[in-house]
């Protein structure tokens, strides 16, 4: 739960001041809303995730199940760019927000000067988190339960402080509830809606709920650490059952403890802090309430560049609300242990669980990419190594982090993309299985609630897309690179040969196989199902091939299977007819490659077999394309290239013939 809350608890470093920045005096009961929608919808959702996929890769496994061939591929693969998004975005942008943390602290300008810079402190606790996990899982788990244990405690007393305070003057929360009910929300940007009414209220919270939706990040990583979750048992399902068990305990525990600190830190954020010191700066082009006192708005005047300019600098309560409360900087004396000793320990604590939130996030790509990536056939095969991957991520944050400038604002579309197409896919993938595990009538079948949760998650996602479509284009980079890079590796990769074992039909197909593979000088010949006949096939490849009535023949047939898929263990099933044998093959992904793979076996035991092909009328191109895509194409000289890469003795090579 710690290694998950590293990420998730650690977004009360900020999300106080989102949520005042995106609905001003709203944002308590806006905040109950995401609330609601947390333990309502987010935890029975996940849950379900978390019994369909208990290896961690949550809703991508369970759509990876519902689609097949190329298009699930390729599904997958956008999926996995939403995914990198989440997880690279998580490190970069809570690593960013580390870095304001330390550059606000009093104490931190007695530090040399370049570490005021906070694109360089970034990319130093990027570095240093790439580090820690070079060292292994179990001493970043250990850190994780330090760390979120130090944090929720220091939390535990800023909130416990806060509310005593508010306890005692009353004339606080007075002032508050009579703002909001008299429609002075103080909300920075255009309201939707007109009217001041609780109606409108209720309605503005479910608006404005996209907002706020990086409240719902732990949930993903919550997932992704499912292999690290011990199942007790005896039995590998009993472990399992066990595992599913933990897991669903982790996702409500973590989901009540920051439903409680996310209700009280926006409490206490509305009625403690003035409003300007929680606006963060205005980026051009955006319209702003730049007076917060006179309800008027302003459109910050655009400039022609790559980089937002901000026009007016940050409140200072701009992303670090309760930092700024534990440094005694709020204008009321709220408690004696708040100022600069507290603050301090604070800010520590802060900077740490905000570094060390990217820890999950690693911990998610690193169970997710291998799972994948490398089992398509769309990535090397260091790609299943933990401390290359651990290189690559590393690199691939700092360059994120160059390019968006350590700024948190910047980042945070990105990092709600990614979250809730996740989450999306979450539950349309729970509605299918659901209704596809279900019998009856299709109104029975049909799961209603998870259905509705589906509905608002995807409102929620196209509104951040339409309202901030800067996250949709960063995480379209994600995708494109991967897309591309797995082309890549998936046509580097097509001349392993990909073999890992037949799969016999019966037993009697099993001997036979036995007893074949002991012929002498056997001579292979693949025969196209469905085509000519066996004993026309037989006389043109004697007469064509020059082979007397006494050289055995065997015939391969071979079926396609899911032609996307890259390993194959294909069926095989070995029958006489006609006193020919025949092989068949069924569920194979390329061609190719079984004939390949025929040869090699039979090279094993004997004298290597020779494999006899026509000529094709297809032209070069087609053929390679098509071997590459549907497993089938140029299909004489690519078993020759497999045989010779996977069998490099010339005298154990199976010898192949065209004619």
């Amino acid at each position: 739960m710690c290694l998950t809350g590293v990420d998730y608890f650690s977004t009360l470093g900020y999300q106080p001041s989102i949520a005042f920045e995106a609905t001003g005096r709203l944002s308590p009961l806006a905040t109950l809303f995401l609330v609601f929608v947390t333990l309502a919808g987010a935890v029975p959702i996940y849950s379900h995730v978390a019994s369909s996929s208990p290896y961690g890769q949550g809703s991508i496994a369970m759509l990876a199940r519902l689609v097949h061939g190329w298009g699930g591929k390729l599904l997958i693969l956008v999926l996995l760019g939403f995914a990198a998004t989440d997880f690279v975005i998580t490190k970069t942008l809570s690593a960013a927000d580390a870095a304001e943390h330390l550059i606000h602290n009093p104490l931190w300008h007695k530090s040399p000067e370049f570490l005021h810079s906070q694109v360089t402190l970034t990319m130093m606790l990027l570095v240093m988190l790439g580090a820690a996990f070079m060292r292994g899982f179990a001493e970043v788990i250990g850190l994780a339960v330090v760390i979120v244990a130090v944090y929720l405690t220091l939390n535990l007393i800023l909130v416990e402080e806060c509310l005593r305070y508010l306890a005692g003057h009353t004339e606080l929360v007075a002032h508050w509830f009579n703002a909001v009910a008299a429609g002075d929300w103080r909300i920075a940007t255009h309201v939707p809606v007109s009217g001041t009414g609780w109606g409108t209220i209720i309605l503005l919270c479910f608006l404005f709920f996209p907002k706020l939706a990086l409240g719902l990040s732990g949930f993903e990583t919550g997932i992704a650490v499912m292999p690290l979750v011990r199942g007790e048992g005896h039995t590998p399902e009993e472990q399992l059952a066990g595992r599913i068990r933990g897991t669903r305990k982790l996702l409500l525990t973590a989901a009540i403890i920051m439903s409680c600190f996310l209700i009280a830190s926006s409490f206490i954020t509305v009625t403690l802090i003035p409003a300007e010191e929680l606006i963060a700066a205005s980026i051009p082009g955006e319209e702003v309430d730049t007076s917060l006192a006179d309800g008027t708005t302003h459109v910050v005047p655009e400039v022609a560049t790559e980089i937002p300019i901000k026009m007016h600098p940050a409140g200072k309560a701009a992303n670090r609300a309760l930092a700024y409360i534990a440094h005694g900087q709020s204008p009321t004396p709220i408690s004696p242990i708040f100022g600069e000793e507290f603050g301090t320990i604070y800010d520590i604590s802060t900077v740490v669980i905000l570094w060390f939130a990217g820890a999950s996030a690693m911990a998610g790509l690193l169970n997710l990419v291998p799972q994948y990536l490398p089992r398509y056939g769309m990535a090397p095969e260091w790609a299943s190594a933990t401390r290359p991957l651990v290189m690559l991520f590393t690199v691939i944050n700092l360059v994120v982090t160059w390019i968006f400038d350590a700024d948190v604002v910047a980042q945070g579309a990105a990092y709600a993309t990614g979250v809730l197409v996740l989450m999306s896919s979450a539950a349309i993938a729970t509605v299918i299985e659901t209704y596809n595990e279900r019998t009856g009538s299709w109104f029975n079948r049909w799961p209603w609630a998870y259905s509705m949760i589906g509905v608002l998650f995807l409102y929620t996602t196209v509104a951040v897309i339409i309202e901030r479509p800067g996250g949709i284009k960063i995480a379209s980079f994600f995708i494109i690179a991967i897309i591309a890079s797995s082309i890549w590796s998936r046509t580097m990769r097509s001349t392993e040969l990909r073999f890992t074992g037949f799969r016999y039909k019966d037993d009697e197909s099993h001997f036979l196989w036995d007893s074949m593979r002991h012929l002498e000088f056997p001579i292979l010949v693949p025969h196209r199902p469905g085509g000519r006949d066996l004993a026309e096939k037989e006389a043109s490849i004697r007469q064509e091939h020059h082979l007397t009535p006494d050289d055995p023949i065997v015939f391969l047939e071979v079926e396609r299977g899911d032609v996307s898929e890259f390993w194959q263990s294909p069926e095989v099933e070995v029958i006489q007819e006609g006193g020919r044998i025949i092989l068949r093959f069924q569920k194979v992904s390329s061609i190719p490659h079984v004939i390949a793979a025929v040869g090699l076996e039979l090279s094993k035991t004997g004298y290597p077999p020779e494999i006899h092909f026509g000529w094709s009328n297809e032209s070069p191109l087609s053929a390679n394309i098509s071997f590459v895509l549907f497993g089938e194409g140029n299909v004489p000289w690519m078993v020759r290239e497999l045989i010779r890469k996977a069998q490099p003795d010339p005298t154990k090579q199976p010898r192949v013939i065209v004619g």
